[in-house]
């Protein structure tokens, strides 16, 4: 059997197809990548063993006015024949599709041949390319129980990377020459970084004390000589520093917020404002909140003072953090939705 995954625009569309892959390579001889041509996906993809990348056009919608809208449906129509040329030629049973908005063009080809669609969609309410997509989809599955609301939809828990729960913390601290006698406080603002939140920890570190890595996004590093503090642009071994960390600070994408509650690891989450986003963070962040299974700072109350007092807090009441991260219900649904792919065949 064949397969093609697709989705891409942030590591948060592409991260989740990996942690699938070891399931699928069970089930599939072949498995494909539709992406674009040089988005993030690309790079993440091409490092991954027996996956088999193709790229199509795609179009990004700005949501503020910007003239470069005008081009979209353009570059959709030419998307969706440049996919439905691949898929010909690749003759897959079946397309996995994680959403962004190289997804949807490969999803209008699929449905267009006869190919049976799996969605998944991360957050809390439905993103623009999974709205556009659903009906098209046979099965949509879903991140949170509350976002499956309709018959085609699932709630299986989101796409989980194994490895995440084998790190080992005595790396990092042998890496980085940390002492011991301090807590140990993992700052990472996703694939990108968080300039707002690294502006702010520049600001904290004489009020923080603790041992602090603090993963700022490419391009984002600016040198700063403190024996408890260090700033790194990227890490390869995401799942060492998770292991190391007493707390955790971090945006509130989806595969963020169930890596770190599936491994009870007590987080503050600072979600995008509104003003960046379409809000799909801070949905995710409140129904943590309502769980009571992390702590939320809203960037709108981001200050050093803020940002120290959250922290203290969050460090302080870790135990109760950890043990409220059971109640979120599935998080890890990397067996789940294998398993809905492969039904989803032969039910076709």
């Amino acid at each position: 059997m064949k397969i093609v995954l697709t989705g891409g625009g942030t590591a948060g569309h592409v991260v989740p197809c990996v942690a699938l892959l070891p399931h699928l390579k069970k089930h599939f001889d072949k498995i494909y990548y539709i992406g674009s041509h040089e988005g993030i996906e690309k790079k993440i993809i091409k490092e991954q063993v027996g996956v088999e990348y193709f790229s199509v056009s795609t179009a990004k919608l700005r949501r503020s006015f910007d003239v470069r809208n005008l081009t979209i449906p353009f570059k959709v129509c030419s998307g969706v024949s440049q996919a439905k040329r691949i898929l010909k030629q690749l003759k897959p049973d079946v397309l996995f599709s994680k959403g962004g908005f190289v997804a949807y063009p490969v999803v209008r080809a699929a449905a267009k041949l006869g190919i049976p669609v799996v969605a998944h969609e991360s957050d809390m309410t439905m993103g623009l390319a999974n709205k556009l997509s659903a009906k098209y989809c046979q099965v949509i599955c879903t991140t949170f129980e509350k976002t499956a609301c309709q018959p085609k939809m699932i709630y299986t828990g989101s796409p989980l990377r194994a490895e995440v729960y084998n790190g080992i913390g005595i790396k990092v601290e042998r890496r980085h020459g940390f002492r011991n006698g301090k807590g140990n406080l993992l700052v990472f603002g996703g694939s990108l970084g968080a300039a707002r939140i690294n502006e702010v920890v520049k600001n904290s570190l004489d009020k923080l004390d603790f041992n602090i890595v603090h993963i700022c996004g490419r391009g984002k590093f600016e040198e700063v000589t403190r024996e408890d503090y260090v700033q790194v642009e990227y890490v390869n071994d995401i799942q060492n520093y998770f292991a190391w960390a007493d707390i955790v600070v971090s945006r509130a994408g989806s595969g963020s917020v169930c890596e770190l509650l599936a491994l009870r690891k007590p987080t503050l989450f600072i979600p995008l404002s509104k003003a960046q986003s379409r809000g799909d963070q801070i949905e995710n962040a409140q129904e943590v909140l309502r769980i009571g299974a992390a702590a939320v700072l809203l960037e709108e109350d981001l200050s050093a003072e803020s940002f120290v007092n959250s922290v203290n807090e969050l460090f302080k009441n870790r135990e109760k953090y950890a043990k409220n991260a059971a109640n979120m219900g599935k998080l890890d649904g990397t067996q789940k939705i294998s398993e809905i792919i492969v039904a989803t065949i032969k039910k076709d």
